[in-house]
């Protein structure tokens, strides 16, 4: 089984103190064994023992202990001894994978998507224009309309009308209500790869972009295998793959039943998937063909794709597989939507997604 290889340990290459070094590992290993502490500290223990990276006067004792008194684990409660990662951990391992996967972001104005549209926004543009009724006299040019009531009228008959007054054009500033779907069916660590553990850090970055960077932003995270649920940010780092089909249609009607609840005019939903479609409900019982492509399935899938794109709901899906014949399904998913597909591998996966949130041009109403 592919697994995730380390780079070698070079001494007098440190990059920060052992501790540091150590705190990075560890925060990478927890995503990958979905906040095991003691998993996690086993993979770190051995990774210490094949390139030495703790010395004499700093031990991996050392570092468990300092993970105790910085307030990053703590036991899990309830006469349970095992410790467990604290909310000061589940944030610096967001923090992480933003820095890993967006690390080459340009600092911006936070909370604020810029639109190639002026008009009525928040932020001053270098163009002026006249006055019309309805404009906000928060974004009036006073300069210029003083000097054009100068011109006008001379200075000993000075006087403002609403001809001499000009207003800063402003950019509109759009705000986003995203739904993250994760697939998370058996197929999401089969065929020798863990296709999962980019998923969630890819989601925990965005998660914290978001967070942090654009407040007036909405993310809201679900999972699909069988059925769909929503899930928290900081439940991310805990979730697993399941002996799950693939119910995409679950996974969309819970993303529009949560987008519809949204005020935000723009509105669209990430998928990340490695599989097409096998699994529908009819009624309390499931339909699944582990062949997928199932003429039922897809037809319950597509319906979606097209009320989405009426809803003007873009779909963008970010396939982490290439085999001929999902390709083909997920041409026909995206023209039925209208949305955007990226075949992604799983290292360029952050950064297909960074760029399409950036860059997603939306329709203002």
């Amino acid at each position: 089984m592919i697994g995730w290889r380390f780079s070698e340990y070079i001494a007098g290459d440190k990059k920060g103190s052992v501790y540091d070094q150590l705190l990075k590992l560890f925060k990478e290993l927890l995503v990958h064994t979905s906040g095991n502490v003691s998993e996690a500290l086993s993979w770190l223990t051995q990774l210490d023992k094949q390139y030495n990276i703790t010395n004499a006067d700093y031990g991996m004792a050392d570092f468990i202990q300092d993970l105790i008194d910085k307030g990053f684990i703590e036991q899990e409660g309830n006469g349970n001894p095992n410790f467990v990662p604290s909310s000061k951990m589940e944030i610096a391992m967001r923090r992480q994978a933003l820095d890993d996967i967006f690390g080459q972001l340009k600092k911006s104005k936070q909370g604020n998507h810029s639109t190639n549209f002026s008009g009525n926004g928040d932020e001053f543009t270098s163009e002026l224009k006249p006055y019309e009724f309805g404009d906000s006299l928060d974004n009036l040019a006073i300069s210029e309309s003083l000097k054009n009531a100068q011109i006008n009228h001379g200075i000993d008959d000075f006087k403002l009308t609403h001809s001499d007054l000009e207003m800063h054009e402003t950019y509109y500033q759009s705000q986003m209500s995203t739904v993250l779907m994760i697939d998370i069916s058996h197929s999401m660590i089969l065929y020798g790869e863990d296709r999962i553990t980019p998923a969630k850090r890819v989601a925990m970055a965005l998660g914290e972009l978001i967070t942090t960077k654009y407040k007036k932003d909405s993310l809201d995270i679900i999972v699909f295998g069988n059925d769909a649920w929503a899930i928290k940010l900081k439940d991310l780092p805990y979730l697993e793959v399941g002996p799950y089909h693939t119910n995409t249609v679950a996974g969309l009607e819970l993303a529009m039943n949560i987008l519809r609840k949204r005020r935000n005019p723009n509105k669209q939903i990430f998928m990340i998937t490695d599989g097409k479609p096998t699994c529908i409900k009819k009624g309390k019982k499931y339909y699944k063909n582990a062949f997928g492509l199932d003429k039922q399935i897809l037809a319950r899938t597509m319906g979606l794709a097209v009320k989405c794109r009426k809803l003007q709901i873009p779909i963008t899906t970010f396939m982490i597989a290439r085999d001929p014949w999902l390709v083909k399904f997920v041409d026909q998913f995206t023209r039925a939507n209208n949305g955007k597909a990226y075949y992604s591998s799983l290292d360029g996966l952050g950064q297909f997604i960074f760029k399409d949130y950036k860059n997603n041009k939306l329709r203002r109403k």
